[in-house]
């Protein structure tokens, strides 16, 4: 295993010695961003993540999810992508689809509470963002129609379900299956105050020569020069009808995707990256590149889950490749990690350094296209297995961090002006006490601390950046490291993610 930071020594050694700048994931001034996805993954299918086993009751359920929430704070995230639609069901009372026996062990039972109203609540009590997480066709681990509940609508149209790799499918080349899809997400999108709709990277099974929708084929499928190219165009019209679908209920809801890593290998096709695995493009029917350079996707979150240096899919290479792709477009490029690898004695010896993935946010810092990243998956957050992820926050996540603001709601209204009560010396810091002003109530507030008076570029960075509060009419918040002569200043943030100008500020007597 090569050393990343013999590496690093060397090129310093070398910039030093010709007067050539460090890039900028080997520099050691960096500047914290204001804005950054922060993110990580909460699966519900097979009892991943939460909750963590059928027929927990509701009380067990609510405090597993809280303790997730703790978690994503402890972690210094400010973003959860939580999985309530895993196989073609629900984790709220759906008109569409039963409820999840992920749930309660059976499914269609109600567990005694909406556990998508719950976690969308406390989620942003704790001034976090919440990203409701789908799996588009996916219906059932199992391949017995008969196992759905008598009212599943894979009951009710077995025309409309397939077979295969001992699942069942939707079979997303009928257009009323693709239709009806959307309507059961969307279902959820406009009842709830959700914050973005995300899809994972599961299309078309992999692989999927044996998925028989030769019937649709023949019936859809004229003027398509091949089967290949038919099921792209019905993966390309979920993807692009749901953009649609999505502004047109709820325009200020991030829509995004997260797919495998790989679009195309470069020996398949020149435009893509110089790798040698699994390609989206060719075996989930899933043109990732084209929905960005087409302006399909508010953010695309590929799982690039290999290690710096990796032979047959290098991170190192796919980072700049899918920068390349994103750069120009408009879409939010943020990095799917895995933490699932890390620490994990059945990976490659490179997974073995508790180093590997804080390398990996250092080199994203070469790419400014890269905005944030996603982890899989909350169980690997919260083992911390080698200390690899403690690293990798105590690396990169010294200062908090916003969300970051969809490009096309950049120049929305922002929130009103707050007004900074007071911040005065108290036992164990500084009380800082923030007021809303205006009609709406923000969603946080962001609190800067500044050694003197402020200028107006001390804002765009995270600097002086100190904590990000949940929103209200007011808050008060304790800085344990505020001293006599300080000054603070507090920025209003809204849903979007938005900020106010910054109030007035107050100086510590």
């Amino acid at each position: 295993m090569h050393d990343r930071r013999t590496l690093l020594k060397g090129l310093a050694l070398a910039a030093a010695a010709s007067a050539v700048p460090l890039p900028a994931f080997a520099a050691t001034d960096h500047v914290p961003p204001l804005r950054q996805m922060r993110g990580m993954w909460i699966a519900s299918v097979v009892n991943i993540n939460w909750p963590s086993k059928q027929g927990l009751s509701a009380d067990q359920q609510k405090a597993e999810y809280l303790a997730w929430l703790d978690l994503a704070v402890e972690r210094k995230l400010n973003s959860v992508f939580v999985q309530i639609r895993p196989t073609a069901d629900a984790f709220w009372p759906s008109p569409f689809e039963p409820w999840s026996h992920w749930l309660t062990g059976v499914q269609g039972q109600d567990p005694g509470y909406d556990p998508l109203g719950f976690a969308v609540a406390e989620t942003h009590k704790r001034g976090l963002a919440f990203h409701a997480w789908f799996n588009p066709y996916r219906v059932s681990m199992q391949a017995d129609p008969a196992q759905l509940h008598p009212d599943h609508p894979g009951r009710k149209h077995p025309d409309w379900i397939l077979p295969f790799g001992g699942k069942l499918y939707y079979n997303p080349g009928m257009p009323e299956v693709r239709k009806f899809c959307q309507d059961a997400m969307l279902d959820a999108l406009t009842r709830y105050d959700i914050d973005g709709l995300h899809f994972d990277d599961y299309f078309y099974p992999t692989n999927s020569t044996a998925f028989d929708d030769s019937a649709a084929f023949a019936q859809h499928g004229g003027g398509f020069p091949d089967l290949a190219a038919w099921r792209r165009h019905n993966v390309d019209l979920m993807v692009s009808e749901m953009q649609q679908r999505v502004r047109a209920a709820k325009p200020e809801t991030a829509w995004g995707i997260s797919p495998s890593g790989i679009w195309r290998n470069k020996g398949t096709d020149p435009l893509g990256s110089d790798t040698n695995g699994g390609q989206s493009y060719d075996n989930l029917h899933a043109d990732t590149r084209g929905w960005v350079r087409k302006g399909w996707l508010d953010y695309i979150a590929p799982q690039l889950y290999w290690y710096i240096g990796q032979p047959p899919a290098d991170y190192s290479k796919l980072v700049p490749w899918w920068s390349g792709v994103a750069d120009g477009t408009g879409t939010l490029l943020w990095i799917g990690q895995a933490a699932y690898k890390a620490g994990d004695p059945a990976q490659a010896p490179e997974w073995q350094d508790p180093a590997e993935l804080s390398d990996h946010l250092t080199l994203n810092r070469d790419h400014r296209q890269i905005g944030g990243d996603i982890w899989y998956n909350a169980n690997d957050l919260r083992a911390d297995r080698i200390g690899s992820i403690s690293t990798a926050v105590n690396d990169h996540y010294t200062r908090p961090a916003l969300a970051p603001v969809l490009p096309r709601l950049a120049k929305g209204r922002p929130p009103h002006r707050p007004v900074l009560a007071y911040a005065i010396r108290r036992h164990g810091g500084v009380e800082v006490r923030a007021v809303a002003t205006g009609r709406d109530e923000p969603f946080q507030f962001a609190v800067f601390r500044f050694p003197s008076r402020a200028s107006s570029s001390g804002f765009r960075d995270a600097r002086h950046l100190v904590a990000v509060l949940p929103g209200d009419r007011q808050v008060s918040w304790r800085d344990a490291d505020g001293r006599r002569g300080d000054h603070y200043y507090v920025v209003a943030v809204d849903r979007a993610n938005r900020t106010s100008e910054p109030s007035n500020g107050f100086k510590v007597i």
